[in-house]
């Protein structure tokens, strides 16, 4: 870019008053935007934030060298925070506060931040991980990506992703299309980056980096994780930290990349995490841990008090004045991160919205205005593992937060973080008035967060996507099926799709237990094996007793009325093929499997496809 941008100049200077020059000029000289987000990486998950364990001297330069937000916050669970940071709102406005059964689709008419810098005459790309849906309209190159290089689902090795993906030598999706790689994931995801910006460094860029490390299963190198087993740390929590390794690595080599290639001074590159820890800290994910660091929080992963939610935010831009290691405590948020942009960079918008953040550039720049010095933003956790799913509609007073400056309102208890930041006292019978009135904030948001709630189905549209698949973590009904595990395991969950018809007519609807690359057959049983020393023999999912099931008869139910029934002739057959007819508008749809002894479960795997 800087040879570029020299190259213009002279250009300009030799053609004065060509307009196409000083375009070409202003194209030039754009920005380049990357934002790294981390999975299940908690605050105290670095040593920059005083962790005594944890060695990040990558992640702790990026922001020595930049400027940090001490108090940004996400939400407490990542495809929430996923859907906030990329629309600027409320993830619950959006259509978003599951992780599963479909209510992790951004709604279809919200733009997106790739959406709004490819507008503005970027090249856009995303890598690793996405968890806002699987299906159009909802995939990442729906969503303003022109380069898409993910694995599927939540994390590699659920049940939309590849057969099998365990973060070593995976098959991810290049803009759909499987794609078998040599490898560990975290590397595969900062080398795609690496070659995006090589093909796109004449022009500019955004890219969302998103790891799907370190959330679980806890799989790496054993040269990552030993050496911090040989200092007295539990398995977990030591592979936990190899994984972070594997990032901090990856982001001190993607920085020495771009000083080589002239890149760094015009690259804004902004590093955060998507929700609490998981393995860095022990015990309740509500109280103050036990054991391991948390930064002196109470909480994790999925929790209201600090510790579920208080993010890491990391801004580094040179030619932007990011830089010398200021530090910011003003209250912020991942829906603040999209509006700073397009006041930054001076982005158009696609079209009129109506973002819930605001602008950090005054923050950002120490300016520190009054309005952002009185907040009052909400946080709260819907999630639901091991609970029965329903419509997945969102349940008010489920796990929330009203937070107001440095106060803190959890359900009925108030805590003020300046006097007590583990959150042990509550004062609200010392504080009624203001608990009061956060209170009163909490039913306001609810009525407006909820206001236009509504179903974001998989659409069927074969010029769009000609081949549909969908898989039990899409499930409305019963219990959370979102694990291979699962669907090693067998269990014996019922639930159904919402699909929405844009193309009225005949299709071909197939059901199978097992995805069509495994293989396998409805009643063939399969064994996952540990033979690779990086792979966690303790991770509980990996640990779910295999199941083979006994098939004998595949019912296709449509809008709750069984239509069509076929036989399971024999052990290995893959999949019972049916043929109907779909008229426009929305549908439910189930493949109900019988097996021999009468027990009944919903097909895990659904492929439609036009006639």
């Amino acid at each position: 870019m800087k040879k570029q941008l020299l190259c213009l100049i002279a250009t300009c200077f030799t053609l004065l008053g060509s307009l196409t020059c000083f375009a070409a000029l202003a194209k030039a000289n754009k920005p380049n935007v990357i934002v790294i987000i981390s999975d299940d990486q908690g605050y105290g998950d670095f040593s920059l934030h005083g962790n005594p364990i944890l060695k990040t001297p990558n992640l702790d330069k990026l922001a020595n060298d930049g400027v940090r937000l001490t108090d940004f916050h996400v939400d407490p669970t990542c495809s929430p925070t996923r859907a906030a940071l990329m629309t600027g709102k409320y993830a619950t406005k959006v259509g978003v506060w599951l992780t599963f059964a479909g209510r992790n689709h951004v709604y279809k008419d919200e733009i997106t931040m790739a959406d709004v810098f490819k507008y503005n005459g970027y090249n856009t790309g995303i890598f690793g991980k996405w968890h806002l849906g699987d299906n159009y309209p909802f995939r990442p190159q729906d969503r303003g990506f022109d380069k898409s290089f993910i694995h599927a689902g939540g994390v590699a090795g659920e049940i939309p992703d590849f057969w099998q993906n365990d973060y070593f030598d995976d098959t991810y999706f290049d803009n759909g299309k499987p794609v078998k790689t040599q490898g560990y994931s975290t590397d595969i995801w900062f080398e795609q980056t690496k070659k995006f910006i090589k093909q796109n460094q004449d022009e500019p860029f955004f890219i969302y980096l998103a790891t799907n490390t370190p959330h679980g299963p806890f799989n790496v190198d054993p040269k990552f994780s030993e050496p911090y087993k040989k200092q007295g740390v539990p398995e977990t929590r030591a592979r936990f930290y190899g994984m972070i390794e594997t990032v901090d690595n990856n982001v001190g080599q993607l920085r020495a990349f771009l000083e080589k290639e002239q890149l760094a001074d015009n690259t804004l590159i902004l590093y955060l995490t998507d929700n609490g820890t998981t393995a860095g800290a022990d015990g309740n994910n509500h109280k103050v841990p036990k054991a391991g660091f948390n930064a002196g929080m109470r909480g994790k992963k999925t929790s209201p008090f600090e510790g579920g939610h208080r993010a890491a935010s990391f801004w580094y831009w040179p030619n932007g004045g990011l830089t010398g290691g200021k530090q910011y405590q003003n209250l912020s948020a991942h829906f603040d991160v999209l509006p700073t942009f397009i006041d930054m960079f001076n982005l158009a918008l696609p079209t009129k919205t109506d973002f819930d953040g605001m602008s950090l550039q005054s923050v950002l720049n120490g300016q520190k205005p009054l309005a952002q010095q009185n907040r009052t933003l909400v946080v709260h956790n819907q999630a639901r593992f091991g609970l029965p799913i329903g419509d997945g509609a969102p349940v008010k007073y489920r796990d929330y937060v009203v937070m107001h400056n440095r106060w803190r309102l959890v359900g009925k208890q108030l805590f003020n973080l300046d006097a007590d930041p583990a959150q042990q006292n509550n004062v609200a019978n010392d504080n009624p008035k203001l608990a009061k009135t956060l209170a009163d904030y909490y039913e306001n948001w609810w009525q407006q967060a909820t206001a236009n709630q509504r179903l974001a189905p998989t659409v069927v549209n074969p010029a769009k996507q000609p081949e549909l698949l969908l898989t039990a973590q899409a499930w409305k009904g019963d219990k959370a099926t979102y694990d291979q595990s699962h669907v090693i395991a067998g269990v014996a969950n019922r639930g159904f799709w919402y699909i929405d018809v844009e193309q009225a007519g005949e299709y071909k609807v197939e059901f199978s237990r097992w995805p069509k690359e495994s293989g396998l057959g409805f009643n063939q049983g399969y064994q996952r094996a540990l033979d690779n020393p990086g792979l966690d023999p303790n991770f509980k999912l990996y640990n779910l007793p295999p199941r083979q099931l006994k098939v004998k008869s595949v019912s296709l139910k449509l809008d709750d009325k069984i239509k069509a029934k076929a036989s399971v002739w024999h052990d290995k057959q893959q999949t019972t093929e049916f043929t109907i007819y779909l008229t426009k508008g929305l549908h439910t749809i189930e493949g109900v499997l019988q097996e021999t002894n009468g027990q009944k479960l919903s097909a895990y795997y659904m492929y439609l496809s036009p006639l």
